[in-house]
């Protein structure tokens, strides 16, 4: 089965209703047989700006993905990532434990921010 792990950049397109274009891909991607995945990375970075009044409308996104978890193969492929590109590229931790998810599990990444994901071995969706 195909699946897409999704970023937090898309994310907080798809909660706020901003962006029209990730909105139409979004329900298209909802709609098809390929799992929709997020990483507890993306988790913090959106409960970290949540409003109050949100709260239950985030747990509604989550609810409607599957979380991948973050174990120590990933952990020591980011480690890997930020020796490599943290100075060159500027790749901070989030980001390369997301790229990491990515390629250990062999599913794309959806993100406006391919900048932050030089890695030669994360495909993009």
């Amino acid at each position: 089965m195909k699946a897409v792990l999704v970023d937090s950049d898309i994310l907080i397109e798809v909660f706020r209703a901003r962006d029209r274009a990730i909105l139409v891909r979004w329900g298209k991607l909802s709609q098809s047989d390929t799992m929709v995945l997020c990483s507890p990375v993306n988790v913090a970075e959106l409960w970290g700006g949540v409003l109050s009044h949100e709260q239950s409308s985030l747990n509604d996104l989550f609810a409607a993905m599957t979380c991948i978890p973050i174990d120590a193969e990933v952990g020591r492929r980011a480690g890997a990532y930020l020796k490599q590109y943290s100075k060159s590229h500027n790749v901070k931790l989030g980001d390369a434990l997301i790229a990491a998810t990515a390629s250990i599990h062999n599913v794309e990444l959806w993100t406006r921010n391919r900048r932050h994901y030089p890695m030669k071995d994360v495909a993009f969706y």
